[in-house]
């Protein structure tokens, strides 16, 4: 695998050589400062820009064109990473030696165009494809409190960020009343012109023929400022913890615990942080599902999970509703136990070669390797064969330093009624 990366000004380039791959996808992503008042309208814009465009603007020519394109695919997606949004679009296109010559580049122009030129007329975005994708986000941001995991997950967050962006759901119902086609397009206007860009091309691909097609295709109206901070730091630990209980019509309760990381180093997040999930709730290996579930059979499922760029960890559990006591006081004893180093030299070693299994499947997806490369940009992680050098000499007392750096600041329990 070959990596190349280009600063072209207003946008940077990112070339990945992998010829183990019959597709080459291609990913432009765009980066800023988090602002939850344009949170909705944002989400709304990336469904449009999918949806139809200027020169194919119904949803079935856009369609037929991705067939005719040997079955092209279209696809966006929008994080929140730390204090910064990130909405990518992406193509998916069959090689050249699988389809025909000047395929790739006629899929590439075909997706540049549609970013560049979305379905707008006199200012304002088309009406029929507008009240689609309106319906489409009511119907999405209505129905989100019906999945009780994720609704759990966000009143979580909620409580344990408050006015932080760690609180931020991916929609609000009420801003949809202030979003009309006119807006839009000003709030299209402002997020290409204001954030950050970047482009990754991933598949058996030849940089010096890439690199001038991008360059032919894409050229932004963008002033580019390069930012930072994209890591969100908790200054001081909460001396009372919060704990809300809420009901439902539901059988299984929802417990979710929420810890935030305390003066913890991006080498810390890399390494021993990474054992250290893996030992408390990251697989069936792990200290949670050993002792939660197996032995004292008090939860459904039950999994840790660790945010780098929010500097939180979140411990999730399905319980029945009498269970609750006992199941948080083994779980509070878990996470002391990490702290004094009640693990053995067998369950880091384990973990070790958990991680770079991991590692190891990077390579298998072009999603993953970009997504790798993104880290690697945005935080100056180190690539893969570095980190599976240096995982192999982190130590006990590592992953004890970094346990202590580690504090429960929110329970938030979903108690089944039934």
């Amino acid at each position: 695998m070959e990596y190349l990366s280009k600063n072209l000004g207003l946008y940077n380039l990112h070339m990945i050589k992998n010829d183990n791959f019959k597709q080459t996808i291609v990913r432009v992503t765009f980066r800023g400062k988090e602002n939850k008042d344009e949170i909705t309208i944002r989400n709304f814009l990336e469904s449009m820009i999918v949806y139809s465009s200027k020169k194919y603007n119904t949803r079935r020519k856009m369609l037929l064109k991705e067939e005719e394109l040997y079955s092209a695919i279209i696809y966006s997606d929008s994080n929140r990473i730390g204090n910064f949004y990130e909405t990518s679009f992406g193509l998916i296109s069959l090689d050249d030696k699988y389809t025909e010559k000047g395929n790739f580049e006629k899929a590439l122009e075909f997706f540049i165009d549609m970013i560049k030129h979305p379905n707008v007329s006199d200012g304002k975005f088309d009406s029929k494809s507008f009240n689609i994708i309106m319906n489409k986000v009511v119907l999405y941001l209505t129905s989100k409190k019906e999945d009780k995991d994720s609704y759990s997950i966000e009143r979580l967050y909620e409580e344990m960020g408050k006015d932080s962006p760690i609180s931020y759901r991916d929609g609000y119902i009420e801003d949809l009343n202030s979003i009309t086609r006119e807006s839009l397009f000003n709030y299209y206007k402002k997020f290409v012109e204001e954030s950050d860009i970047d482009i990754y091309v991933v598949g058996a691909i030849d940089f010096e023929v890439i690199d001038p097609m991008i360059r032919k295709y894409f050229k932004p109206n963008t002033y580019r400022k390069r930012k930072d901070g994209f890591i969100i730091e908790h200054k001081k630990r909460r001396l009372k913890k919060i704990k809300v209980i809420e009901h439902d019509n539901i059988a299984q309760s929802k417990l979710n615990l929420g810890f935030k990381m305390y003066n913890m180093s991006i080498r810390e997040k890399e390494y021993p942080l990474v054992l250290y999930n893996i030992i408390l709730g990251g697989g069936s290996d792990s200290k949670l599902f050993k002792e939660v579930r197996e032995e004292k059979s008090l939860c459904y499922y039950i999994y840790s999970v660790c945010n780098d760029y929010d500097s939180t960890m979140r411990i999730s559990a399905g319980i029945s509703k009498d269970s609750f006591n006992e199941c948080l006081k083994i779980i509070n004893k878990d996470v002391k136990d990490m702290e004094k180093g009640l693990f053995t030299d067998e369950d880091l070693e384990k973990a070790k070669e958990i991680y770079i299994s991991y590692l190891n499947n990077i390579y298998d997806s072009e999603e993953n390797i970009i997504n790798m490369y993104s880290t690697i940009g945005l935080l100056g992680t180190d690539d893969i064969e570095t980190r599976k050098k240096k995982i192999k000499t982190v130590t006990k007392d590592d992953i004890i330093s970094v346990a202590k750096k580690i504090s429960l600041d929110t329970i938030y329990l979903l108690e089944g009624v039934k």
